[in-house]
């Protein structure tokens, strides 16, 4: 569901909402805290929505009799009524997020390496929980479901190779199960709702594990898990009275499970000739609809979220949609529905104390980021707000205002960021069934292997704006970044026919100086050759940082071009030309070899979290250990900063063959010439 058009929610206009008479002055949600309040919460400053408390209360207008505040349905043991929603900790306080110095330093560096700390913005030592949006049943998976999950796992282990210790990072995915769409499609199919959901999410689940997706947790919306942190959730927000029930009347699409403004309605011609009124964003038809269901107060929440977006520029990231999101804010922002009749909808949580209404398919959804980290238990806390979400924007209203307005009323704070991405095209048109055009992200795995179709949806998605699928961009990619560049450089470095003792060969300094314009007999290095140094000794960095900015497509870019220039490196001093037997030769060849080794070294190491297996591929030829492989292992070219290189002399692993074998055979001769 949460995939889905983000137009999916149910609007309530109430302009003049706010708590009621009854509500502040009812004993069973005053004089107690939440327990869901964090402990580092600020105090409420003016003008964050809290009322002014020298007002009395009969000098306050009160709502409709169809608008009165909910008593609490059952027992909530330490609820206090809603004083406002809070803002962010400030840096230093507490589910704050405050750079500090995590992450690595190239030690003995000198004028080329950037000795800087970890990326901005890293939680440090702290925990961080990534997660992905929860994927809609309703269809089987395809490659934009995947590349949210890609997207999440890069971010999942750069971080774990930053900050070793998988008890300090988790990565939870799963599948959103409820909703009138899966009570139909199930009811067509003739099965159980839950025989549907039970079938489909094992689609995505297989999907994430042949991709190597390292999630922790995969949750489903049909746990009894869930169901418990969503009705406690749904009670903590009523006993704040922060819902009420209103009749709401208006255009409702089936198709996309949501009701719609006149705004976002328009006509078209249908079937029969006739013009019939339909969604302006999905084009699906619409149809009025008059029911009575929960209202959430999203109205008094407007303010909080722009003083939120606004003192916190990380908080959605790319920035394009932040600002987006910040428009949105500017103009009226109405009250939501939050249930629908249960007899309409059977096939989902219950409203706790009202078995005539089902909590709307989208609120239970959001709470799944809340379940996964243990809510209601206290422990949640631990790892809330220390969440990131990974989202699609076709959500982006759901995540960036409705989840922080419900969290702000619930006590708790918003996520940590918001990472946004676009969507895929293919072959420049939009994918869709009725097309014909939906991507098979599994046989895509099968024919460009695993690692290789996560490296092109990884290196050419860019967040910003929709990317374009075809096959022949696949192999071209591949063959080219991956086969000819990596892999060719790996096999010239490692081919018998120059590295005949299988060996790291010595580095000698005479030959590469520390300090570039030193002439000499032996001194064979040249200007070029010390650029490439400062730029794969600063690639960490700038790595690290296009990770941070959520541009991993900018991360492969780098490394990439930093591939091509030791390519450019080897090319230029032709250590096939050189022999071992000459001594005049042997001292230069083996610096050349050791060189582009410990490039390699970290091409592999950061190329982790976007290919795994053939990272794991390249760095165990190098003959680099599983507790070598972290980045604050990562020590580039130590003996040309005078310090000692533990590689050094070390024996290279087995061969097992090409790194990445060609796609396009038509042009094998390629390869060939890169194993000279």
């Amino acid at each position: 569901m949460l995939a889905n058009e983000f137009g999916k929610m149910l609007q309530y206009k109430n302009p003049a909402s706010k708590l009621s008479p009854e509500a502040e002055t009812d004993p069973s949600v005053q004089n107690c805290s939440s327990e869901h309040d964090t402990q580092d919460a600020p105090a409420h400053p003016p003008g964050l929505g809290t009322r002014d408390p020298g007002t009395p209360a009969a000098q306050r207008s009160n709502p409709p009799a169809d608008r009165q505040p909910l008593r609490a349905a059952g027992s909530l043991k330490g609820v206090e009524p809603w004083a406002g929603p809070q803002e962010p900790a400030p840096a230093g306080v507490p589910g704050s997020r405050v750079p500090s110095p995590g992450g690595w330093v190239l030690r003995g560096c000198r004028r080329y390496s950037s000795c800087l700390p970890g990326a901005r913005g890293d939680a440090g030592e702290g925990r961080a929980h990534f997660t992905t949006p929860i994927f809609y049943v309703n269809a089987a998976p395809h490659i934009g479901h995947l590349y949210s999950a890609l997207l999440t796992d890069a971010l999942c282990r750069h971080r774990r190779l930053r900050v070793p210790g998988s008890a300090s990072t988790r990565f939870s995915t799963g599948t959103d199960e409820h909703g009138l769409k899966i009570q139909q499609a199930a009811a067509g199919a003739g099965l159980a709702p839950i025989e549907l959901c039970d079938r489909v999410s094992a689609q995505f689940r297989q999907l994430f594990r042949e991709a190597d997706i390292s999630s922790t947790d995969f949750i489903r919306t049909t746990e009894a898990r869930h169901r418990e942190a969503v009705q406690h959730f749904w009670r903590l927000l009523e006993a704040r009275g922060l819902l009420y029930k209103g009749l709401y009347e208006g255009w409702y699409c089936a198709s996309d499970e949501c009701f719609l403004p006149e705004a976002k309605v328009t006509r078209q011609v249908g079937p029969s000739g006739e013009p019939r009124p339909v969604s302006l964003e999905s084009g699906h038809p619409v149809s009025w609809t008059k029911e009575e269901n929960y209202i959430f107060r999203l109205s008094q929440f407007r303010e909080p979220l722009q003083r939120w977006l606004q003192n916190d520029p990380q908080a959605i990231t790319p920035e394009p949609f932040r600002q987006t999101v910040l428009q949105w804010l500017e103009e009226e922002l109405p009250d939501l529905s939050v249930s629908r009749r249960s007899s309409h909808l059977h096939w989902g949580i219950p409203v706790p104390g009202d078995d005539s209404q089902t909590i709307y398919v989208w609120l239970d959804a959001l709470v799944n980021y809340l379940t996964v980290v243990g809510y209601p238990d206290a422990d949640f806390k631990s790892w809330w707000p220390a969440t990131s979400h990974v989202i699609g924007k076709d959500i982006l209203k759901f995540h960036a205002i409705y989840w922080p307005a419900l969290l702000l009323g619930a006590g708790l704070r918003p996520p940590r960021r918001i990472y946004v991405h676009s969507h895929w095209t293919v072959s420049g048109q939009k994918m869709s069934k009725s097309l014909g055009n939906v991507v098979d992200p599994r046989a895509c795995l099968d024919r460009y292997t695993v690692d290789g179709f996560r490296y092109f949806l990884l290196r050419q998605g860019v967040p910003n704006w929709d990317c374009d699928y075809y096959d022949e961009k696949v192999v071209k990619l591949l063959d080219s970044e991956l086969a000819d560049a990596l892999g060719g450089l790996l096999n010239r470095c490692t081919a018998h026919r120059i590295n005949p003792s299988g060996t790291y060969p010595a580095f000698c300094a005479a030959c590469f100086p520390s300090e570039p314009g030193l002439t000499g007999p032996s001194v064979r290095a040249q200007a070029e050759d010390y650029a490439l140094v400062r730029a794969v000794a600063t690639l960490p960095k700038q790595v690290a940082d296009c990770y941070d900015d959520f541009q991993i497509y900018k991360a492969l870019e780098a490394v990439s071009s930093c591939v091509r220039q030791t390519n450019g490196f080897v090319q230029r001093h032709a250590p096939w030309k050189l022999t071992w037997e000459n001594p005049v030769d042997a001292p230069w060849l083996g610096t050349v070899l050791h060189v582009a080794l410990e490039c390699l070294r970290v091409f592999g190491t950061l190329l982790q979290p976007a290919t795994p297996n053939l990272a794991d591929k390249l760095l165990s030829r190098l003959g680099v250990s599983a507790t070598e492989r972290g980045l604050r292992e990562l020590y580039f070219l130590p003996r040309f900063y005078g310090h000692p290189c533990p590689f050094e002399g070390r024996k290279l692993g087995p061969d097992t063959g090409l790194l990445f074998p060609r796609l396009d055979q038509s042009r094998t001769w390629l390869a060939k010439a890169h194993r000279t």
